[in-house]
């Protein structure tokens, strides 16, 4: 199957997900997981605290993460069309960015969480219905990518590195906060 061809089950029954899509999905979902469970008892307010000398906060990281999901997900399905050529990116584009690293006025934990849940469940749907996580699509234009295109196995790894790896961030965010921890 080409790039060109690729589609997702759109059955009304999804077949039971097993082996490779099975493993790459619970990995995920258990990172996820961690990433949400920092967030656990916290107000709007405490969400968007920058408690470190960084510029990240609880309710930012989801955000970010949420993003950086559905971006992946639509570059499954649709190629690097659905990604910008970020080699041409303007300071309006990094400043909608950077907006992504942040609680902006208006926004709610709860909501920052559905809009999660949403792109975990689309995630999850689309990934059950690959039929080959061979395939690949040449990369968007950007400067950190020194490899030309990625399979959908290579994608959904990336996904699930920049969970783990933010999901780590927000740890050390909310012990900073209040001493809570994930784990120990």
């Amino acid at each position: 199957m080409t790039a060109n061809q690729l589609t997702t089950d759109q059955s009304a029954e999804a077949p039971a997900v097993t082996g490779e899509h099975a493993d790459l999905l619970e990995t995920l979902a258990k990172h996820r997981d961690f990433l949400r469970f920092t967030a656990r008892g916290l107000t709007d307010e405490q969400a968007g605290l920058r408690t470190t000398k960084s510029e990240l906060c609880l309710g930012g990281l989801i955000k970010h993460v949420t993003a950086v999901e559905r971006n992946w997900v639509d570059f499954i399905l649709q190629g690097p069309s659905a990604m910008p050529d970020f080699t041409s990116m303007t300071e309006e584009d990094f400043a909608r960015r950077e907006a992504q690293f942040r609680m902006l006025p208006g926004e709610t934990l709860a909501g920052v969480l559905d809009a999660y849940a949403e792109v975990a469940r689309r995630t999850e749907e689309v990934v059950a219905g690959l039929p080959d996580l061979n395939t690949s699509w040449p990369l968007p234009k950007a400067p950190w990518f020194q490899e030309t295109e990625w399979s959908l196995r290579r994608v959904l790894l990336h996904i699930l590195a920049e969970t783990s790896q933010h999901a780590g961030h927000a740890d050390i965010i909310r012990e900073s906060l209040d001493g809570a921890k994930t784990m120990g």
